[in-house]
Parts: C-alpha cells; sequence; structure tokens
C-alpha cells in the first residue's frame, strides 16, 4: 500500500514543469452530526477534508530553500475547499525543517510558517490537522534506530504539542505512512509520543497510523510482518482521544500511483475488514488518504468508498482527499482549483458528501 513516494514523484515532475473526532475538551473536536449530508441518507461524518501539500515537497534538498523546493499552500485554498463543505485540513510537512537537528530547538522561521496558516485557517473556521510527513523516518533513518532513537521521536512532539496544546481546531497527525519497519517498534514510538504529547497538558485529538504505508486492505496481513490489526490494540491514550488513521487507494496495488481504479466497488471491498476491526475493537478511524483519477469506474469507486464510511459512521469519524495544493500541476489526483477557481471535475463526485 502506499508508495506515497511515487504520488510525490509525480506531483513534483508536474510542479517541475508547471514552474519552467469526536471529542471536546480542546482538542480538535468533531462538530455535530448533523453538519453536512450524505448521498448515502445515513448520518453524516464528522471530517471532510483535503490534504494541501506543498511544505514537504523537496525532500532531497533538506533544509532546501522556501519556494524553490518546497511552499506552504496559501490559506486562500483552504477557504476555496471551506466554501465546498470541507471543515478539515490535512497539512503535510517536513520534520527536518520544523527541527533542525534532533532534540533541538524549532527552526523559529519554519515554525512561524507552521503557525501562521494554522492561525489563518483556524480563524476561519476550519481544522488543520498537522501532519510530520516523514514516513517514520528522519533524513533517512527510521525512528527506533540508533541514529532516531524513539525518545527523539517522543521529543519532537512533546515540544510541537506545546504550541498547540491550547487550541481547539487543532489535531496532531503522528506521522504519515511508516513502512519497512518492526510494527512493534512502530507501536512503541507512537505510544511514546502520545505520553509525551499528554504530558505537556494537551488534549488535542490524535490520529495514529499504521505500519506498512496505513493500508486498510492490508491492515490485517503479515507480508510486512505482525499485522497492524495485532499490534495496534496495544496503542494507549491516557487522554482517550486517538483515532487510527488508514489510507486506502483504488489502483490495482493500492498505491494511488495509477489513473485506473479496480473497480467501482473497490474502496468498499478494501475497507469492510478495516471496518470491522474498528467495530470489534471499540476503535475510531479516520481515512486519512483516499483519492482516484476522473473516469467513471473512478468517480464510482470513491462514491462506494465514501458511501461504506457513512453507512458506517459509528466507527468512521471521516475522510480526507490526497490532494490539492499550489504545485501539482496536471496531478491526476490533485482538486487544487484551477485558474478562476474552476473546479476539478472530482468535486462533483465529492459535492453529495460535504453538503
Amino acid at each position: 500500500m502506499g508508495l506515497e513516494r511515487q504520488r510525490w514523484n509525480v506531483g513534483r515532475a508536474a510542479t517541475l514543469a508547471a514552474l519552467l473526532l469526536a471529542t471536546a475538551c480542546g482538542g480538535g473536536a468533531a462538530p455535530s452530526a448533523t453538519d453536512g449530508a450524505s448521498s448515502s441518507g445515513g448520518t453524516p461524518l464528522a471530517w471532510r477534508g483535503v490534504s494541501l501539500a506543498g511544505a514537504e515537497f523537496g525532500e532531497a534538498e533538506l533544509p532546501g530553500t522556501y519556494g524553490k523546493h518546497y511552499i506552504y499552500p496559501d490559506p486562500s485554498s483552504a477557504a476555496y475547499f471551506a466554501g465546498k463543505g470541507m471543515n478539515l485540513v490535512r497539512l503535510p510537512f517536513s520534520w527536518e525543517r520544523l527541527q533542525r537537528s534532533l532534540n533541538g530547538g524549532f527552526d523559529s522561521t519554519e515554525l512561524a510558517r507552521l503557525k501562521s496558516f494554522v492561525a489563518t485557517v483556524t480563524a476561519a473556521g476550519t481544522t488543520v490537522l498537522i501532519d510530520p510527513h516523514n514516513y517514520a523516518r528522519y533524513n533517512g533513518k527510521l525512528i527506533g534506530s540508533s541514529e532516531v532513537p524513539i525518545g527523539a521521536f517522543a521529543d519532537f512532539w512533546s515540544r510541537l504539542a506545546a504550541e498547540f496544546k491550547g487550541h481547539a481546531k487543532v489535531m496532531f497527525g503522528l506521522m504519515n505512512e511508516p513502512h519497512d519497519m518492526a510494527t512493534e517498534t512502530w507501536v512503541t514510538a507512537a505510544n511514546a509520543a502520545i505520553v509525551a504529547i499528554r504530558a505537556t497538558g494537551a488534549t488535542n485529538t490524535i490520529a495514529v497510523p499504521g505500519n506498512a504505508w496505513s493500508g486498510a486492505f492490508s491492515w490485517s496481513d503479515s507480508w510486512y510482518g505482525t499485522p497492524n490489526a495485532t499490534a495496534m490494540l496495544k496503542i494507549a491514550d491516557s487522554g482517550n482521544n486517538v483515532l487510527i488513521e488508514v489510507h486506502q487507494y483504488l489502483d490495482a496495488d493500492s498505491s494511488g500511483s495509477k489513473p485506473v481504479c479496480v473497480s467501482a466497488t473497490i474502496g468498499s471491498q478494501r475497507l469492510a475488514g478495516f471496518t470491522q476491526w474498528l467495530r470489534t475493537n471499540r476503535r475510531r478511524g479516520l481515512l486519512g488518504e483516499v483519492g482516484g483519477a476522473d473516469n467513471s469506474t473512478c468517480n464510482q469507486a470513491v462514491a462506494d468508498a465514501l458511501n461504506h464510511l457513512t453507512a458506517n459512521a459509528d466507527v468512521w469519524t471521516g475522510w480526507i482527499w490526497w490532494a490539492a495544493g499550489p504545485w501539482w500541476g496536471d496531478y491526476f489526483l490533485s482538486i487544487e482549483p484551477g485558474a478562476g477557481g474552476i473546479d476539478k471535475p472530482q468535486m462533483s463526485v465529492l459535492a453529495p458528501y460535504l453538503k
């Protein structure tokens, strides 16, 4: 699952071409169930959102030059999606740019960029899920290795939580798509980060991904080691405010790197097992990435996936489209509006689930 680097590389190429939860108490609490609508006629999902990418770009150029290798999205993009009925923005960014050395203080310029975006977007009423988009790595080294001890990951989140702990419209996404590591190591690291977050007094909702690119379809598989379905049961939160985050794409290998979807019903098929795991284990889920190209099969598959979530709203809190942002160019998954605010075709598919 995942192979999001493939998706990123597609977007980067397009960029270069274009250039040359449901609890309260101050932590990204879910809005009322009446805030939205669904074409399936079930209980509306609390969260409907989009990943506004750009700040995580240029991973081969760290820290890189702002405006050349990476860019923060303009808050006006978030405003456009809010006008469509989305109430959540996921903001991917680079751990290495914010914290230039492990266990060190944050870079003041980068922190100011992050806080400025969050302040502007949340002031307009949209919740922001902040997302270190690092695949459980720092400068290419795995969390839990001798180069990146688990304590350094906990330190990062302690510092970041302290910056946003009083903010009712900020959610914490622990990490984007951990992969190629022991599932037990990831669970240990995630729990250490959760403890560090709560030690600051932060009550914010925390989205916790699984191993193996956090794929919903592979949640119970063992090809990557101990299945997420087993290991992730050990995720613990003294604040009782975590969401289990999965990603799911609709192409043949679930990577999201191809514009051809398997079938009109592949979304619900790939989500069904994880949905049952949530219900059996009394957990809440967030579909942190989903997307499809603009063609008949993919449009039906996206609708099928969202209908599945809505029909199982007792365990699903919402979904986030991948992706939008200023530098995608003609990337087939981008729903960043065109010149003059022209909607991308996929917006017509999402519209019934937004209002």
